[in-house]
């Protein structure tokens, strides 16, 4: 298989096995007039299997949507072909909009410009509430 280099772009690596399509519907790349490459079950060293999502444009990121689907991933923005900065990304403290609130008493479900705005309560088992109604967000 050959995957093209990028000359400008953005390379989201270290993916956990099988969140690759999760992770390019939920930033939207299928509406990006760009090439896109999704690299499933890739070995790796470090995960053993992993993505690689390839985006030959620079274009901005939900970096808090990104850190909520999978934590640890890195981000490469490449200029010119060469690795111009490399982000980690982690568990975001707060994430806006990316995750929608069920709870059908909530302020958010009459308000329907109200952002949908859940801050992470507990790290270790990744449970985030709404600021409005405190309901548990359903994990991805």
């Amino acid at each position: 298989m050959n995957i093209d280099s990028i000359k400008n772009g953005i390379v989201i690596d270290h993916i956990t096995a099988g969140k690759g399509m999760s992770i390019y519907n939920l930033l939207g790349l299928d509406k990006l007039d760009c090439s896109v490459a999704i690299i499933k079950n890739v070995n790796s060293r470090k995960l053993g299997k992993k993505d690689i999502i390839k985006v030959d444009s620079d274009i901005e990121l939900n970096i808090d949507a990104l850190g909520y689907i999978d934590p640890g991933v890195t981000v490469n923005v490449i200029k010119d072909g060469v690795l111009a900065e490399k982000r980690n990304i982690s568990l975001p403290e707060k994430i806006t909009n990316v995750i929608f609130c069920k709870n059908p008493r909530c302020i958010t479900t009459t308000e329907q410009e109200l952002p949908h705005i859940f801050r992470l309560t507990e790290k270790e088992g990744k449970v985030y509430r709404c600021i409005y109604c405190e309901t548990k967000a359903e994990t991805k």
